[in-house]
């Protein structure tokens, strides 16, 4: 079981990362936008700006859906990210876990 488990969080833990790495340019884009230094007119700034939102978009509209409104600051994103850290830290406990748990003990028998 653990063969199977360990890399299939490894490979969760990697999309999870990516998946923060996502929300973090798409901040960065929209800020860029809204400060007319990059242009959606420009066809690959708007693939790349239409793509990051297809994805993040999603996870944060219920977020956004429970925060109160700042006056213009969506913290969605921040709250997102301390998310997948915490999911993040909960599969690192696990991975921990399976791998403790077939190795034997200082005293050398099994728990």
């Amino acid at each position: 079981m653990q063969t199977v488990l360990l890399p299939l969080i490894q490979v969760v833990n990697i999309a999870l990362q990516l998946y923060v790495w996502a929300i973090i340019i798409s901040a960065i884009m929209s800020w860029l936008i809204a400060f007319d230094v990059i242009n959606t007119r420009n066809q690959f700034v708007y693939m790349v700006v239409d793509f990051l939102w297809r994805i993040t978009e999603p996870a944060l509209r219920p977020i956004r859906q429970f925060l109160p409104n700042l006056g213009g600051i969506d913290i969605s994103p921040i709250v997102l990210i301390l998310g997948i850290f915490l999911l993040q830290r909960i599969l690192g406990n696990v991975a921990m876990q399976l791998q403790t748990a077939g190795a034997p003990v200082a005293g050398g028998t099994p728990m």
